[in-house]
Formats: C-alpha cells, sequence, structure tokens
C-alpha cells in the first residue's frame, strides 16, 4: 500500500512540477519573489494613495482656512469703518429703515388685498352668470339649508304669536294637527325647488 501511495504521490507531483529536483526548487522560489513584489508594490500603491489623499486634503484644508481668515479679518476691518458711521447717521438711518419697512409692509399688504378682491369678484361674476364656480354647490346648500331654518323660525313665531294673542290656534279646532300639515306641505313644495 505505501509503495502505492508512493507512486501517486509522485505521479502527481510530476504532473503538478514538471522540472524535477533542482528546477522545481528554482521555480518555487521565483513564484515566491513573484508575489512578494507583487505585495510590495501594492503596497508601495496604498502608500502613495494616502500620501496623494493627504496632499490633496492638506492643500483644500489650508486654501480653506485662508479664505476663512481672509474672510474674517475683511468683516473685522468692514465693522471697524462702518460702526462710526453708523454712530453717526442713526438718526436719520433707523426713521429711514422703519419708513422703508413701513412702506414694504403696505405695498405688500395692499397688493394681497387688491388680488383676494380680483379673485373674490371673479368668483361673483362666475356664480352671478351661472358658470358654477368651485364652491358654488357648497353655496347652494348652505343657503338652501339656511333657508329652510329661516322659514322654520318664521312659522313658529308666527304660530306662537297667533296662539298667545287667540288667533290661528283658537279658531281651528285641530291646531296641532293643522301646523304639521302646513309644515309637510311647505317641505314637499321645498322639496320640489331644491330638486329644479
Amino acid at each position: 500500500m505505501t509503495d502505492t501511495a508512493r507512486t501517486h504521490h509522485d505521479i502527481t507531483s510530476r504532473d503538478q512540477y514538471p522540472m524535477v529536483g533542482r528546477d522545481r526548487d528554482q521555480y518555487s522560489l521565483i513564484g515566491r519573489d513573484r508575489d512578494q513584489y507583487y505585495n510590495m508594490s501594492g503596497q508601495d500603491y496604498s502608500k502613495t494613495r494616502q500620501i496623494a489623499k493627504a496632499v490633496t486634503a492638506v492643500t483644500a484644508g489650508g486654501s480653506l482656512l485662508v479664505l476663512s481668515s481672509l474672510t474674517l479679518v475683511g468683516t473685522v476691518i468692514a465693522l471697524t469703518v462702518a460702526t462710526p458711521l453708523l454712530v453717526i447717521f442713526s438718526p436719520i438711518l433707523v426713521p429711514a429703515l422703519i419708513t422703508v419697512a413701513l412702506l414694504i409692509t403696505g405695498f405688500l399688504s395692499s397688493g394681497g388685498f387688491g388680488i383676494a378682491a380680483i379673485t373674490v369678484f371673479s368668483w361673483i361674476y362666475k356664480y352671478a352668470t351661472g358658470e358654477q364656480p368651485q364652491g358654488s354647490d357648497k353655496l347652494d346648500s348652505a343657503r338652501m339649508k339656511l333657508g329652510g331654518k329661516v322659514q322654520d323660525m318664521k312659522d313658529r313665531a308666527q304660530y306662537y304669536g297667533q296662539q298667545h294673542t287667540g288667533g290661528y290656534g283658537q279658531q281651528h279646532t285641530g291646531g296641532e294637527h293643522d301646523r304639521d300639515r302646513d309644515r309637510s306641505d311647505r317641505d314637499r313644495t321645498r322639496g320640489t325647488q331644491h330638486t329644479t
């Protein structure tokens, strides 16, 4: 068994490494040197890349730092120059700024109210001419409900007024039934008016 295993091993290694002896050992050294070369060049590439990133970051950060310091210096100089001018002209500038703010507010609010008025007039015109603008169905429904409530209140007031003065309720024998009949007649006529 051991002879066949060794023979099998020899066959496998001979197929894998066609060179024998010293040549095979040199070939394995060359392969290792090549792998080390590639690993070293990959490390060099990654170090070069890191250095380039660092240089770019330092350059960008430095230029932004210079720009921010220049902006700060310019702001301090402008504030130093402008402060005495603001103090000298403050009795003129403050009322002028208040006046300008009031004028701008007035113009903007009058423009807004004008646009709102034009929109409302346009809607009313469309509604009056029968074009049925948006929301007119809700207005008609509310008008019908309000009209019904007004008519109910008017009928109740008339009924109670006549009842206390000896009018309507005393003359007819069926007081409550007449009132219910009148209300149902009125509801029927109101229903026909709503559908047309």
